[in-house]
C-alpha cells in the first residue's frame, strides 16, 4: 500500500503571499437530506479562511451538478451568493459539484515573490527554467485558472466520485460518508486526464474548534495519494500544475508561466 510522505508545516513558517490564496468551495452543509438545499460559498483566501465571492457569469467557465454520472448544468444568477444554491436529488447519493474558472492575470513585481510561491508549491526548478530561458524577473507575468470540487452526501450519501473532464481535477477514490469508510482518505491527482505522479497535495484540516493544520503529501507513481483524515473535521485538498506558457517571452510584462489550481473540499462525519 502507497504510504504518503507528510511533513507537518507550522502555519508561522509557510511563505504564503498574494500569490498563494487557494480558491475552493465551502458548502454551508455537507450532508443534506433528499430535497433540501445544496449550498456552498466561493471562497479565496490562506489558511482554509477567506472572503465569500459571488457568482458572475465573466468569471466562470464551467457550474456542474454531477451525481451517478449525469451532469447538470448550474444556472446562478450573477451576484449570487452563497454562489450554489440549488435543491438536492431526492435520492440518496454522493454529489460532485465543479466549477471551472475563466483565466486570470498576475503580475510579477517583485522576483522574490516568485521564488517563494515556487518553492511553497514544490516547483524546485522553476527558478532555473526561468532564467535559463531569458524571461524578465523585473517584470513578468503569469495566467491562472481555478478547478475546483466539493463533494456533499444527500441521505446516506452512497455512491462514488468520478473524473469530470476538468482541466486538472482531484479524483475522490474513496467515499468519506462510507459507513464504512475508515478515515483513509484516497483520491487521483490529474492533469488533462493523466495521472499527475510525485505532485504535491497540500491538505488543510479544519477541526470542529476552527483551528486549521497545514500538511503536505505527495502523490505516488500511479498519481494517487492516501490521506489519513478525522472524524468531525472539514478538509481542503489543493494541487497547483505550474509550467511555462506557450508564448513566454524575454520582454518585459511577458506572460511566461501559467497555473492551474485543483481544488477538493469534503468533510468527514461523527
Amino acid at each position: 500500500m502507497f504510504l504518503p510522505r507528510i511533513a507537518a508545516v507550522l502555519l508561522c513558517s509557510l511563505p504564503i503571499d498574494a500569490t498563494a490564496h487557494e480558491f475552493w468551495l465551502e458548502p454551508l452543509a455537507y450532508q443534506v437530506d433528499g430535497g433540501q438545499k445544496l449550498q456552498a460559498h466561493f471562497r479565496n483566501g490562506q489558511e482554509f479562511q477567506g472572503n465569500s465571492l459571488s457568482f458572475f457569469d465573466r468569471s466562470s467557465t464551467r457550474f456542474d451538478m454531477i451525481v451517478g454520472g449525469k451532469v447538470t448544468a448550474l444556472q446562478p444568477r450573477s451576484g449570487d451568493s452563497p454562489a450554489l444554491d440549488v435543491k438536492a436529488p431526492v435520492e440518496d447519493g454522493l454529489v460532485s459539484v465543479v466549477h471551472e474558472t475563466s483565466t486570470s492575470l498576475l503580475t510579477y513585481n517583485d522576483w522574490h515573490k516568485f521564488l517563494k510561491f515556487a518553492a511553497h508549491k514544490a516547483f524546485e526548478t522553476a527558478a532555473a527554467e526561468h532564467i535559463k530561458a531569458g524571461w524578465s524577473q523585473e517584470k513578468f507575468r503569469e495566467r491562472y485558472s481555478r478547478h475546483v470540487k466539493t463533494l456533499f452526501a444527500v441521505g446516506s450519501g452512497k455512491g462514488a466520485d468520478s473524473e469530470s473532464g476538468m482541466k486538472t481535477e482531484f479524483v475522490a477514490i474513496t467515499n468519506p460518508y462510507d459507513p464504512n469508510f475508515n478515515n483513509n482518505m484516497k483520491v487521483a491527482l490529474l492533469f488533462d486526464g493523466a495521472p499527475r505522479s510525485d505532485a504535491q497535495i497540500e491538505v488543510f484540516d479544519r477541526a470542529p474548534d476552527e483551528q486549521v493544520t497545514i500538511t503536505l503529501h505527495r502523490t505516488d507513481s500511479h498519481g494517487t495519494a492516501t490521506i489519513p483524515v478525522s472524524p468531525g473535521h472539514e478538509y481542503l485538498f489543493d494541487g497547483v500544475v505550474l509550467r511555462a506558457a506557450d508564448d513566454a517571452s524575454s520582454e518585459k510584462n511577458a506572460i511566461v508561466w501559467e497555473t492551474y489550481w485543483a481544488a477538493l473540499t469534503f468533510s468527514v462525519p461523527e
